[in-house]
């Protein structure tokens, strides 16, 4: 089965890895990186976000030890729509996260209306850092986590630096 995802992915982190070990669980992952412009329209918060030929290359290392694990194919494209690539008619899974999930269902309707079979939307949880909220781009880029989740050293993991 064709997989499809779609996401900023700045920085790669745990919860982004799980959404790649579950898409390649399934089948050849087709990857839909946001482009420059695209950006800052789908993030729930105002940060830099690095240039799309950069998170390109990373993204693109995770993915090839990924698929070399699960013995499976990948490809990252532009994603231009927030719908992306998914309305395409050759996937037939989407993988998500939980706010992404009615993203999902947004593309479903698109299919629908273009006469194509929906896709298995695949929800997967959010991974806890380990103060127990979620990993998210945005406390790493704030140096809260790392992008496995542990505290920094000098963080509480709600953005205050530590008495010492």
């Amino acid at each position: 089965m064709d997989v499809a995802l779609g996401g900023t992915f700045d920085p790669v982190h745990d919860g982004h890895r799980a959404l790649f070990e579950r898409a390649f669980e399934l089948g050849d992952v087709t990857v839909g990186l946001t482009a420059d412009e695209l950006a800052p329209e789908t993030r729930h918060v105002e940060r830099y976000v690095r240039p799309f030929e950069v998170r390109k290359r990373d993204l693109e290392a995770e993915l090839a030890r990924l698929a070399e694990e699960c013995d499976r194919e990948f490809s990252v494209r532009k994603l231009e729509k927030p719908t992306g690539i998914a309305v395409e008619p050759q996937f037939g899974a989407l993988v998500v996260s939980p706010e992404t999930k009615d993203g999902g269902k947004r593309i479903n309707e698109i299919r629908e209306e273009r006469g194509r079979d929906p896709l298995e939307i695949v929800v997967v949880d959010h991974v806890p850092a380990a103060d127990g909220d979620r990993i998210s781009s945005t406390r790493i880029v704030a140096g809260e986590i790392d992008d496995h989740g542990e505290l920094t050293p000098d963080r509480d993991g709600r953005g205050a630096t530590r008495p010492k």
